[in-house]
């Protein structure tokens, strides 16, 4: 027979309970002295050794993303003002001679057309890569589709109304010479556009040649910093605090400390029971 196993027929014997159990109705601690004080040690006071989840990005409404995706198109669409007149300053003007006939080239090949055609192509090629940039970091929520469609659509629309302001600069005064110059005077035609423009299929306008060079810009440029974003969603993970910080996430949260291990019970404690 156990030594564990009490004897019916021997008085006062009892059972002696195993290790980390107690006579009572329920577990106590192997320290005596504290469980006395503290009570019973739950089993879920644990220390969470790993990294905390990672928290996914909420999906944002698309209503909202649409507002500002239309609201940062129409701004890029403004900017074809200045563009426009920063094109008619540096295209060159082009020389012209009045005749009995009308108003012919000052020169037999002039080369101020295709310079202006290429100051045009230039200047909207860059636009297009800085309206992708600016794009990019200010419609931060609606990255993806929508934001590329908003670069596009403004780019072109901001290409258009350029072509539009560019050649009206200067625009009155060379009319008002056609009319009223006389024969051997030789006046300056203002920048025009001979290598894009628009054409009309029925009721379609259809944009051609290098006014489609600030939408093509905006297209490569914002598809390179999608293509090298760090996010595979395109949008910024959410931080701790819930706000979705540059280039911050909660995984890059450094790992909490563990809490230290119990202190072992001191000089003169009670051992606990042994089975």
């Amino acid at each position: 027979m156990s030594a564990d196993t009490p004897d019916p027929d021997r008085p006062g014997s009892r059972a002696v309970p195993p290790y980390g159990e107690s006579p009572g109705d329920g577990p106590t601690s192997p320290y005596p002295d504290r469980a006395s004080a503290a009570g019973p040690v739950p089993p879920a006071a644990l220390t969470w050794y790993g990294a905390p989840p990672v928290a996914e990005a909420p999906q944002p409404r698309l209503r909202p993303q649409l507002s500002w995706a239309a609201a940062g198109a129409f701004g890029v669409v403004i900017l074809g003002v200045p563009l426009g007149l920063l094109w008619a300053t540096l295209a060159p003007d082009t020389p012209v001679m009045q005749t009995e006939s009308g108003a012919v080239y000052g020169e037999s090949q002039p080369e101020q057309p295709i310079a202006a055609d290429g100051w045009f192509s230039l200047l909207g090629l860059g636009f297009g890569l800085l309206v992708a940039v600016g794009l990019w970091f200010l419609l931060r929520r609606s990255r993806g589709p929508i934001g590329l469609a908003a670069a596009v659509l403004g780019s072109l629309g901001a290409a258009l109304v350029a072509w539009q302001v560019g050649q009206r600069v200067g625009l009155a005064t060379f009319e008002h010479l056609l009319a009223t110059a006389a024969e051997g005077q030789t006046f300056g035609q203002p920048a025009r556009l001979r290598a894009g423009g628009v054409e009309w299929v029925g009721l379609l306008p259809v944009p051609y040649g290098n006014v489609l060079l600030p939408a093509f810009g905006a297209a490569v440029g914002y598809t390179l910093l999608a293509g090298w974003s760090r996010w595979p969603s395109l949008r910024p993970e959410p931080t701790p605090d819930g706000s979705t910080g540059p280039g911050v996430s909660w995984a890059s949260v450094e790992t909490p400390t563990p809490s230290a291990a119990p202190e072992p019970p001191g000089p003169g404690a009670a051992e606990p029971p042994r089975g």
